[in-house]
């Protein structure tokens, strides 16, 4: 499980790619590194991944069939920025809210407004059928990143960014055109499809 709260932006550092799997390898800093173990489980882009190899300061991640389709690794490219987070541990403080890592679908940037003091970024769903669970101030989680969603208008929404997101997570590098990860909100999936099935059986 995860919160939502990046804690870096790494650098990919290498991709070794095999039939229908990529290795995705990072050079780890002391602080993400501490107590790190093979088979421990971290965000990379909010895609929960499962650490394969650590060798020195080198972390390396198995990309399967599965998340090079349904997410945006498989586009990843030596050099560009991904989100990191460690998988949450009791007694830890949930500053964002809790996410499975399992990516739902994606989004496309469609727009980047940079008003005075603020940073507006507007997403389309590539499936617009994950729009039902988003809401205007509702949460989703976008490569990994906790944030509240706003202005939700037919498989189009925007997030408005603090500069300490900008700061600590790979946003400010992304342009319009690229790709995200969206894993919706679980609590309001969980209510949506349930009011759905209520309604489809004559309960409501």
């Amino acid at each position: 499980m995860f919160t939502g709260i990046v804690q870096q932006t790494l650098s990919v550092h290498n991709i070794m790619e095999e039939t229908k799997l990529n290795r995705v390898q990072y050079i780890f800093p002391n602080e993400l590194l501490d107590g790190l173990k093979v088979g421990a489980s971290v965000a990379n882009n909010g895609t929960c991944l499962t650490v394969a190899s650590i060798e020195d300061d080198l972390v390396s991640f198995d990309v399967m069939m599965e998340s090079l389709t349904v997410t945006n690794l498989g586009a990843l490219k030596i050099g560009d920025e991904v989100n990191i987070e460690r998988s949450l541990t009791f007694g830890d403080e949930v500053g964002g809210h809790v996410l499975s890592g399992h990516v739902h679908t994606q989004a496309k940037i469609s727009n980047i407004e940079m008003p005075q003091n603020n940073y507006v970024i507007s997403f389309e769903l590539v499936d617009k059928s994950w729009s039902k669970y988003l809401f205007n101030k509702g949460f989703a989680a976008i490569n990994g990143c906790s944030l509240t969603v706003n202005e939700v208008v037919d498989g189009r929404f925007a997030v408005y960014l603090i500069p300490e997101t900008l700061r600590i997570t790979n946003f400010s590098e992304l342009k319009v055109g690229d790709m995200v990860n969206l894993e919706v909100d679980s609590t309001t999936q969980t209510i949506v499809d349930t009011l759905e099935r209520m309604k489809a059986d004559n309960r409501l």
